[in-house]
């Protein structure tokens, strides 16, 4: 196995890490987003407004996106096991 396999398996698993972590903790990464926009937006004297509210957005469907790709039924298949 070359080292490049050993850390696309690594990366694999970071990444379901990262999924799981987001679907069970949605609600409270949302609200982060929200949170920090404002702030930015409070700071900049909401000269930026519209820019803000489109990466909330955009952000936020992110998380949505992440969220709907964990639910039971849209993993990605039964367990594999990796080549000797």
């Amino acid at each position: 196995m070359s080292v490049f396999d050993e850390l696309k398996g690594r990366a694999g698993e970071l990444k379901e890490k990262a999924t799981g972590f987001v679907g069970q903790n949605a609600d409270k990464i949302k609200g982060g987003i929200d949170q920090a926009g404002n702030f930015v937006d409070q700071k900049t004297g909401r000269k930026y407004s519209s820019k803000i509210d489109g990466f909330q957005s955009k952000a936020s469907e992110a998380v949505d996106k992440t969220n709907r790709n964990r639910e039971p039924g849209a993993g990605s298949g039964p367990e594999q096991t990796p080549p000797a």
